[in-house]
């Protein structure tokens, strides 16, 4: 049985990565494993545990870093992410595409340790449209929708070390960009 690929989804927080992403799956055509990730932060409103993330206190997550069960993690704004290594390697084993939701400090450490990745970064039509995505939330106070859009300026110059760069200026087209992009590295 042929490995699956592992494909990352990655850009700026706000931009919609998780929007893509249910779009991308929601067709069930594509051999694809959403790797959930594991998170320090609080769970927000309309949110499940084992759905967005995992959700683990900073003394679990800490036992999974000594443990090596990470493929990837970083701090930001104040809380962990991480991709829990195990289920990764499982469904690919099995011959399963994985697709992965993270960082762009992740993907850097990603990129590094599986130089084959199909590696996607999605950017937002504008910063003054990243924005008003952040504060539509209505999730996170002001000092924490300043650091995200301090970081994401800093972020989206990274765009050059990845594969592929999707604007997500309309969430269909956005969608279907990336669904070819995981179609022609299939062949």
């Amino acid at each position: 049985m042929e490995k699956g690929l592992l494909i990352i989804l990655s850009g700026p927080s706000g931009v919609g990565k998780g929007t893509v992403r249910k779009k991308i799956l929601e067709k069930g055509d594509l051999n694809l494993f959403y790797s959930v990730s594991m998170t320090t932060r609080g769970m927000r409103p309309g949110e499940e545990n084992g759905r967005e993330y995992y959700f683990v206190s900073k003394e679990e997550f800490q036992k999974n870093i000594e443990s090596g069960n990470l493929l990837e993690w970083a701090e930001f704004v104040g809380n962990y992410y991480g991709t829990p290594k195990d289920k990764v390697e499982e469904m690919r084993e099995q011959g399963k595409d994985v697709l992965l939701e993270i960082e762009v400090k992740g993907t850097m450490t990603v990129l590094s340790k599986c130089p084959d990745a199909i590696s996607i970064f999605l950017v937002p039509p504008s910063l003054e449209a990243l924005e008003s995505r952040i504060r539509g939330r209505s999730t996170e106070t002001e000092e924490v929708i300043q650091q995200r859009l301090a970081e994401a300026k800093s972020e989206l110059p990274m765009q050059s070390k990845y594969g592929h760069v999707v604007v997500n200026d309309d969430l269909d087209r956005a969608a279907d960009e990336i669904r070819e992009i995981i179609l022609s590295a299939r062949k």
